[in-house]
């Protein structure tokens, strides 16, 4: 570590040197890391559900000197331009539910998962709630949304979030997801997983590698296969399943899909992007995956400008 002083880049560029010849234009990723990770919000239209309340509300945004643009790939997203100068949380707008903070990449889970009115939707690991939020808004509030998180902590947020968010068609549980009960099949479960959130990493002024979570942390693999093999054994058969993680790490990504392919009847599906991705990987390390890991979708933060993801949409054969 006593190379740290001497060369103020060490930092951040020994712990992605792994990922060299898997992250595209690797330099610039490396550049775009040393930037603030832009800020995005969506409408809610649970709260402001016509063009007419939507315009109002952004040109009261607009007063309140918040320069945004909107994300045409995804409906209802806008991007800050004066990032730096806005805290989207101190907003009354925040406060009253009408627009929530999320980066534009946590979306892509809700996209593969496709839920519609009227279904039973798992959100295995949902705190704070933004994907139950978005879910639900989707859905019209009209899908039957189980919101559960392991953390008291962090399911005090999770109510909150959905208070505040008027949302009615969701219910909280506290479980371990890995040991979530048996009961009615749900129609579609989503495991957004605890991961080392390498895609939300930054660069500070020394080099240091900013947000990085600590080392002797829980073997997060193991947890994150415990997750995706519940996850499946909760869905009806022919249902859905997406594993999400904000990682690069293929260990947490490829290989963890990987396993469930080889312990349960499942298959990878398609679904279309509305971001830039990469392809999955079918081999890392020398260690071979199955081929149809190809079909998942990698995203990295330079490529999309939000967090970096990797998402996996798939279906219980029976």
């Amino acid at each position: 570590m006593g190379k740290r002083n001497n060369n103020r880049l060490f930092h951040y560029e020994e712990y992605f040197s792994k990922y060299e010849n898997l992250i595209p234009d690797y330099e610039s990723f490396l550049s775009y890391l040393k930037t603030p990770m832009p800020q995005y919000f969506r409408i809610n239209t649970l709260k402001a559900s016509t063009k007419d309340e939507q315009e109002y509300l952004l040109n009261i945004l607009r007063k309140r000197r918040v320069e945004f643009e909107e994300v045409r790939e995804i409906s209802y997203f806008y991007r800050v331009i004066n990032n730096e100068e806005i805290s989207l949380g101190n907003l009354e707008e925040y406060s009253l539910g009408l627009i929530h903070s999320m980066t534009l990449s946590s979306s892509l889970p809700v996209i593969a998962l496709d839920p519609k009115p009227g279904e039973l939707i798992l959100d295995m690991c949902a705190a704070p709630g933004g994907k139950t939020g978005l879910i639900a808004m989707v859905t019209e509030d009209r899908a039957i949304i189980v919101s559960n998180d392991k953390r008291i902590d962090r399911l005090t947020a999770l109510v909150s979030n959905i208070k505040r968010l008027g949302i009615t068609c969701a219910i909280t549980t506290r479980y371990r997801g890995e040991q979530f009960p048996f009961g009615i099949p749900f129609n579609k479960v989503l495991v957004d997983a605890p991961c080392t959130g390498e895609g939300r990493y930054r660069v500070g002024l020394e080099g240091e590698v900013l947000y990085q979570k600590g080392t002797g942390r829980a073997n997060l693999p193991s947890i994150q296969k415990g997750l995706l093999v519940r996850a499946f054994d909760l869905v009806e058969p022919g249902g859905i399943i997406v594993y999400s993680t904000c990682t690069i790490n293929p260990k947490e990504n490829e290989e963890v899909v990987d396993y469930l392919l080889r312990k349960r009847q499942a298959e990878i599906v398609e679904w279309e992007s509305p971001l830039p991705f990469h392809p999955g990987l079918t081999e890392w390390e020398g260690k071979p995956y199955h081929p149809s890991l190809k079909l998942t979708k990698r995203y990295y933060t330079h490529e999309v400008h939000a967090v970096g993801f990797f998402v996996a949409k798939i279906r219980r054969i029976n």
